[in-house]
């Protein structure tokens, strides 16, 4: 049975991708409304449009006359993945962040209030739970939010007010969280794109600090199956860790993309760590398991080689700024 999507920011790395699988795998009928910033695909916007299930609206959704626009219809879901996400930048300005992450986030929730859809899957991060010590167990949906950083406390925010409107009104929402995402179309100053763009032109690779630092890494089909599954039978105002079980170091990371790309490892260079860098980020996805039967499916092996893969034969082919 066919329904009408709005996804919020479905022209950035995991938007894009959901967006793809769900063309290729429903009768869903989806609006994407983006703002078309710096880590946008604009070209997916032709490429997407010549699917008759798929309409694209430019849009600020912190402008309340743009979004206004794009509610010319009531949605059985809105799949919010609109966000500024670069830590980096938010340690630089934090603004853009606040406005964005949480403006952005609680005009959304007035059009769920106002009845303008059916339900929401709000999409968040790992990263507001803040970071664990090497020997702790991982960070599970009952794990007290303790965000490090501007972007991460952005998200932390807008996630608390999902839960209030949820708690005071009784909306339909549902927060997911997910841990270190990679796969194709993945904006470049991410580490993984980086170290392989940089690898294919010889240039140096930075490394924040001694290259310790732990993450989760999710290939990006699996998380937009596991979105998938909690918009269509996710408990209403709930929580679903969504985790890759592939926990590395930074420094693992890079050596690995090297070994594969056949380039030195002389190319790494240990740089000024980042501020406030968490030390590691590890995702329980149990209750997504037990409650709805997903598991990762992509094994780090075979994600990365794909996600190499993608990035020599198609990004180098639009070129260096995308």
């Amino acid at each position: 049975m066919s329904r009408e999507l709005l996804i919020t920011g479905g022209s950035g790395f995991i938007g894009s991708n959901f967006i793809q699988y769900l063309l290729d795998n429903t009768d869903d009928k989806i609006t994407n409304i983006d703002a078309l910033t710096y880590a946008s695909h604009n070209h997916l916007i032709t490429e997407f449009e010549m699917n008759p299930k798929y309409r694209f609206i430019k849009c600020d959704i912190t402008e309340l006359a743009q979004l206004d626009k794009a509610f010319d219809r009531h949605y059985d879901a809105i799949i919010h993945f609109a966000a500024e996400s670069h830590v980096d930048r938010s340690i630089e300005s934090a603004y853009p962040f606040i406005h964005t992450n949480v403006h952005g986030t609680l005009n959304l929730l007035e059009a769920l209030l106002k009845g303008k859809a059916s339900r929401m899957v709000h999409i968040s991060t790992d990263e507001v739970y803040g970071s664990l010590k090497n020997d702790e167990p991982s960070f599970t949906e009952e794990h007290p939010l303790a965000p490090n950083n501007p972007y991460s406390a952005s998200k932390a925010s807008s996630d608390l007010l999902v839960r209030s409107f949820y708690q005071t009104y009784q909306l339909p929402v549902i927060i997911t969280r997910c841990s270190n995402n990679y796969g194709p179309y993945q904006h470049e100053e991410k580490l993984i794109p980086k170290v392989i763009l940089h690898a294919l032109h010889n240039k140096e690779i930075p490394i924040y600090g001694n290259g310790l630092n732990i993450r989760d890494w999710l290939f990006v089909e699996d998380h937009c199956r596991a979105i998938k599954l909690v918009l269509d039978h996710g408990q209403e105002g709930e929580i679903y860790n969504i985790g890759g079980n592939e926990e590395k170091t930074n420094l693992e990371i890079v050596q690995g993309i090297l070994e594969i790309m056949g380039k030195s490892p002389k190319l790494i260079k240990f740089v000024q760590d980042r501020l406030g860098h968490d030390q590691r980020y590890s995702m329980n996805w149990q209750k997504l398991n037990r409650e709805l039967g997903w598991a990762p499916a992509v094994s780090f092996e075979k994600g990365i080689k794909q996600t190499i893969e993608w990035y020599k034969s198609s990004y180098l082919k639009m070129g260096d700024s995308k």
